[in-house]
């Protein structure tokens, strides 16, 4: 880290994902048996008619026929139409893409992040919280635990953040510090040995090339490695703490003494970052080649949530309260037009981009949205509308694996 990097205490810092989590509920009531109805009512047409024939002697045989056709067939109508009402809109389910994948962890935990061998797309890896691994080899059908033991050395519960793969060579990354490598897809894992003066928790890393890889603490220190992380070059001077403490007159709104940290940060293909302030009152963007984080003032009302990168290289914003906007053209820009998009009232937290033109949106209470059209309009999907859980990551692999995770350890596979 070059020599005006102000290090920051964090010991007191808590996960800012936490604050996300509310509890779902079960929309739902089961449907009601209605196979015993076109019954009933027949036997009440039958006994209705045979009163009226009581009643009336003198009435036609044929005239009688007629009568007893016409009420069987308009009950009958009104027995079809109660019971189509009633039935499941399978329709409507034969649409949803996604279905729920069972783990074998504890309801409690909170999945982090997902990643698969680019050689190898059936076997791959899922972490959370409270020292979750897990990994499949089937595509992510199944998925069994997996035991590292050079993560389990010490008396520590790990909250693993963040996993990535480059051919073979993979990176994970954990709060408390821990920085773990593989040369063989996985097979084994090796613990890289860290500073204690690093500067903030480690919550993303990015598989950049052979031993290379690229690292990003909550305090906006950016680290590269081309040694299989022996050793670490800084990316940026100083934090974001000191950038915005050391640039009050820049006339960002809410970074006057700011000692927090990011909320979300997210990386595009090309190495451009974006990440929102704890408070999300205003963000952040870096470019490779510049030596400090860029502030920027928000032009929304409300408070940021997330925010990150279409497939067309611009910007998805994401507010408290379940707005959604996207930048103007396919640049860094500070203009933003909000999209309408029914969220039923549940924030949402996460977009990911399928292709150019596709992309889901996730958040509170089992929130699914989609798009075909790069964004202009959404639709919902109704594939989580029962599962009581927060979903806030969507990760596509590629074209046809995608996968969205939650907490309690709910985990959805694309279908495509």
């Amino acid at each position: 880290m070059a020599a005006n990097l102000q290090l920051l205490d964090c010991s007191n810092l808590k996960p800012s994902l936490a604050s996300l989590f509310v509890p779902g509920r079960l929309l739902h009531p089961p449907f009601s048996h209605v196979q015993s109805q076109p019954r009933l009512v027949a036997r009440a047409s039958l006994h209705h008619h045979h009163e009226n024939q009581q009643s009336s002697p003198s009435s036609s045989t044929a005239v009688n026929r007629r009568q007893f056709i016409s009420q069987t067939a308009s009950h009958s109508i009104t027995v079809a139409a109660l019971s189509a009402l009633q039935q499941p809109a399978k329709a409507e389910e034969a649409l949803s893409e996604w279905e729920r994948v069972y783990l074998p962890i504890d309801p409690g935990v909170v999945l982090l992040d997902i990643a698969f061998v680019p050689d190898d797309l059936k076997h791959g890896f899922l972490l959370g919280t409270r020292q979750t691994i897990l990994e499949t080899k089937d595509g992510g059908d199944t998925w069994v635990p997996r035991s590292i033991p050079s993560a389990e050395d010490e008396d520590f519960n790990y909250r693993f953040n963040s996993i990535s793969f480059k051919g073979k060579e993979g990176w994970i990354v954990g709060k408390p510090a821990i920085l773990l490598y593989t040369s063989d897809a996985g097979e084994t894992w090796e613990r890289i040995p860290l500073s204690a003066q690093l500067p903030g928790d480690m919550v993303y890393i990015k598989a950049t090339g052979e031993k290379s890889a690229e690292m990003v603490t909550d305090q906006g220190a950016i680290y590269a490695t081309s040694n299989r992380g022996y050793n670490w070059r800084a990316a940026v001077q100083e934090t974001v703490s000191a950038t915005l403490n050391r640039t009050v007159s820049s006339g960002i709104s809410g970074a006057s003494y700011y000692t927090g940290t990011f909320n979300t940060v997210n990386r595009s293909p090309d190495g451009r970052y974006v990440a929102v302030s704890s408070r999300g009152n205003f963000y952040l963007t870096w470019e490779p080649g510049q030596a400090f984080w860029q502030p920027h003032n928000r032009a929304i009302a409300r408070r940021i949530q997330n925010m990150g990168w279409r497939a067309d290289g611009g910007l998805w914003l994401l507010v408290r309260g379940g707005g959604l906007y996207l930048s103007k053209g396919t640049g860094l820009t500070e203009e933003f037009e909000e999209v309408p998009v029914q969220s039923r009232g549940f924030g949402i937290l996460d977009v990911g981009y399928r292709s150019t033109e596709e992309a889901w949106a996730a958040g509170g209470s089992g929130v699914l949205l989609r798009t075909t059209n790069g964004g202009k309009t959404w639709t919902r999907d109704k594939a989580a509308d029962n599962i009581a859980a927060n979903l806030y990551s969507v990760k596509f692999i590629n074209e046809k694996k995608g996968f969205v995770l939650g907490n309690d350890g709910v985990l959805l596979r694309y279908l495509g």
